[in-house]
């Protein structure tokens, strides 16, 4: 884990993570947030409706967001203030996701940075939106 101290936080600083999403990631999503959508876990079902195969849970994309936050940039410590999402495409298992965050204003007085938050998969955006942290 990287630590970036506050004063070394500039405006465009960007760090990125990708992962390949799973049957076993959407399972486990499944199993920790009760969100049991058959969109995301029947198959059969999803192959009827407009996506015609399954698609994963739109916040295990978003929670990448959290894991660069809290593990690059700002890094340990820092705490959500808030977070806008935009789901723009739908990810299917087997897709790689690449999520990233961009420095886009920072407010020294509150000691809260913001950022342009993407995730894109074969570069297309299929998430986006802007988030807002305190950083210690």
């Amino acid at each position: 884990m990287e630590n970036i101290a506050f004063e070394d936080i500039k405006v465009g600083m960007s760090v990125s993570y990708s992962q390949t999403i799973t049957d076993a990631d959407v399972k486990a999503f499944a199993g920790l947030s009760g969100d049991h959508n058959p969109v995301h876990v029947n198959e059969e079902y999803a192959s009827e409706s407009r996506f015609k195969k399954r698609i994963a849970h739109g916040l295990i994309s978003a929670s990448f967001f959290s894991a660069l936050f809290g593990t690059k940039l700002p890094g340990p410590g820092c705490v959500y203030a808030g977070q806008n999402l935009k789901f723009k495409r739908p990810v299917y298992l087997g897709d790689t996701v690449t999520a990233t965050v961009e420095v886009t204003l920072i407010d020294a007085k509150k000691r809260n940075v913001f950022f342009s938050t993407t995730c894109k998969v074969k570069n297309k955006v299929v998430i986006s939106g802007d988030a807002e942290l305190y950083v210690p």
